[in-house]
This record gives structure tokens, C-alpha cells and sequence, in this order.
């Protein structure tokens, strides 16, 4: 309710009235559709409770998940590879276990060339590109 009077205070202090009232029973132009105390206090409270709910903002596996990733899908070489060979849909697929990039980077690996000789089932790492 501090937080309510404050506002209050410095809506009020012009003479002006930007949407609250103290009492809709003292009447006045806009007071039909003016806030009261106790609804300003519920705004700021279900505000405060909405803003909450969005919850923080987290890249990348959480702590429950570590021990799962190596369920998800990653890139895996599925032919021999040479040094300065190019990736294609033949020589790279999507697999599991997850020890290799993610498959959102499938599409930008075709066509890059490896700097060393992959063998057959090795996890694809940046630092082969």
C-alpha cells in the first residue's frame, strides 16, 4: 500500500487526475472508471506476480538435463573423411549419442571443408572445420 500512496501523491499533487482516485464516493468527472487504492495495490501486486512467472532467462542445458544429453541427436561423420575434403548429406548425418554439434548447424557444415582426417563415427567438433 506505500508503493499506492506514493503514486498517488505525486499523480494527485497538479491538481491533474491520471486514472486513480481515493474515493470513486467523492464523484468527479472520471471517477466511474478511475482506480482505487485497494485496486492499485492488487494491479502492482498481480503485476509483480505476472513479471515473476516469465521466470529468468537460461542458455544451454540446465543442471537436470547434463545427464541426459548424450540422448539427444548431434553431427556424426558416416564416411571416411581426408583433410580438405567438403561435408555433404552423404559424409555427415544426424545420430545420437549427443557428443557432436548440434543439427541445427547441419545445414551450414555442407559444403566446409574438414582440416584433418576424420574416420567414420567420430562426433564433429568446430575445431575440425
Amino acid at each position: 500500500m506505500a508503493v499506492c500512496g506514493v503514486i498517488f501523491r505525486k499523480r494527485l499533487r497538479g491538481g491533474r487526475n491520471d486514472g486513480f482516485t481515493l474515493s470513486r464516493a467523492e464523484g468527479g468527472v472520471d471517477s466511474a472508471f478511475s482506480m482505487e487504492p485497494a485496486e492499485m495495490a492488487a494491479l502492482v501486486t498481480e503485476t509483480e506476480r505476472a513479471w515473476q512467472a516469465l521466470g529468468g532467462i537460461q542458455y544451454g542445458p540446465t543442471k537436470v538435463e547434463q545427464g541426459s544429453l548424450r540422448f539427444r541427436r548431434s553431427l556424426y561423420i558416416a564416411q571416411d573423411i581426408k583433410v580438405g575434403e567438403v561435408l555433404t548429406p552423404e559424409n555427415l548425418r544426424i545420430v545420437r549419442p549427443g557428443f557432436g554439434l548440434a543439427p541445427k548447424h547441419y545445414d551450414s557444415l555442407l559444403g566446409r571443408r574438414v582440416n584433418r582426417d576424420l574416420a567414420m563415427g567420430t562426433a564433429l567438433r568446430w575445431e575440425y572445420l
